[in-house]
């Protein structure tokens, strides 16, 4: 992101400004800052959901600011695993449909996963879902909705994945040990982690942290 602005006060203010953010291939990066800093618009125009009114983002090297809003679209299908903070699933679908979702929407990670049932059940067992793939999405708890917001975010080896505060129902003990197994599995396809959380003592965990309006 360069010399990025988005929103604007009733003074004319800038609600959100990014200077200059550079995330490279791989990097587990942790983003905090006070509720209403703009930690989810951040991740909106990493994503390319919303643009910036200026500066520019640039994503796998495509200028991603610039392009229509269909081809956002499809290049965030293709590219970005979003892990939201309500995690969002389908109630009417099950475990495994919830899953193998972004699969529907892009040939490219159709293509990168081993078989759409057979990458879910694995990313499934890795996460601790395996003996709970037949229950229905709204008869899991809390944590086990969160692991398969987290396999759906994860499947066809997307090279970013953006986490959206959603370890901010679950305890220290779990969001710890869910950040362990996020890592895991973005080591495993050498995917680019970007985690929101308003939770700074998960920030140790991770390479590097963004706070807006500076790094440390």
């Amino acid at each position: 992101l360069e010399d990025v602005r988005f929103g604007w006060d009733a003074n004319g203010n800038p609600d959100l400004v990014v200077g200059d953010l550079r995330i490279l291939p791989g990097d587990r990066l942790f983003v905090e800052g006070a509720s209403g800093s703009g930690k989810s618009t951040l991740l909106g125009l990493l994503a390319g959901v919303t643009v910036p009114q200026e500066g520019r983002v640039t994503i796998l090297g495509e200028p991603i600011s610039s392009k229509g809003a269909a081809e956002r679209d499809q290049f965030r299908a293709d590219h970005i695993g979003y892990l939201f903070q309500m995690f969002n699933l389908i109630p009417y679908l099950s475990v495994i449909e919830n899953v193998t979702l972004p699969l529907r929407f892009s040939e490219r990670r159709r293509a990168q996963a081993d078989g759409a049932e057979r990458e879910a059940r694995r990313l499934l067992k890795h996460l601790g879902m395996g003996e709970l793939l037949d229950r229905p999405v709204t008869k899991l708890s809390v944590g086990q909705q969160q692991r398969v917001a987290a396999a759906r975010a994860l499947i066809g080896s997307p090279e970013v994945v953006l986490a959206d505060e959603p370890t901010s129902a679950l305890d220290a003990g779990h969001s710890e040990g869910f950040v362990k197994l996020l890592f895991e599995e973005c080591a495993h396809s050498g995917t680019t982690l970007v985690f929101v959380s308003h939770d700074p003592g998960l920030a140790g965990l991770f390479d590097r942290t963004y706070v807006l309006g500076g790094e440390r």
